[in-house]
């Protein structure tokens, strides 16, 4: 299997920081500037394959990061990990488990070109109960 993160390019990457089982590296292509991306050594595609040491290392330096970008970057800090098994691999989307944090302001270019779009909608009382008796169990 061919994954840019297992196979990363050190001399061309801009890497931020290499631990014992995380590295951390600036997001390309990015959403925004500062967007990053923290990353497992080994190649997993899901947070429960991590070993609790692996995923410990992984939240802890997401922790640190975050709290770079609020101190330095911006005023707000988005965190995000998607598993999407239903997507082909691509420059966009790795199947190598990641955790984004990408810098936020007010209004910012993310927001005004499509969250300000998104359609939230009210839970009813059919899916709530629904999901309570699937995820609860």
């Amino acid at each position: 299997m061919n994954c840019p993160f297992c196979d990363l390019d050190k001399e061309k990457t801009r890497m931020l920081e290499e631990k014992k089982h995380v590295f951390t590296v600036l997001s390309n292509p990015r959403l925004m500037p500062g967007h990053t991306l923290v990353i497992p050594k080994r190649h997993v595609e899901r947070l429960s394959d991590l070993s609790k040491d692996e995923r410990g290392e992984l939240f802890d330096t997401a922790i640190e990061y975050q709290n770079k970008i609020l101190e330095k970057v911006a005023s707000g800090c988005d965190i995000n990990q998607h598993h999407r098994p239903f997507l082909s691999q691509s420059k966009l989307k790795v199947n190598h488990l990641h955790i984004h944090l990408r810098p936020r302001e007010f209004k910012d270019t993310l927001y005004e070109t499509s969250q300000k779009f998104e359609v939230f909608e009210d839970l009813t009382r059919e899916e709530g109960g629904k999901f309570v008796e699937i995820l609860s169990h």
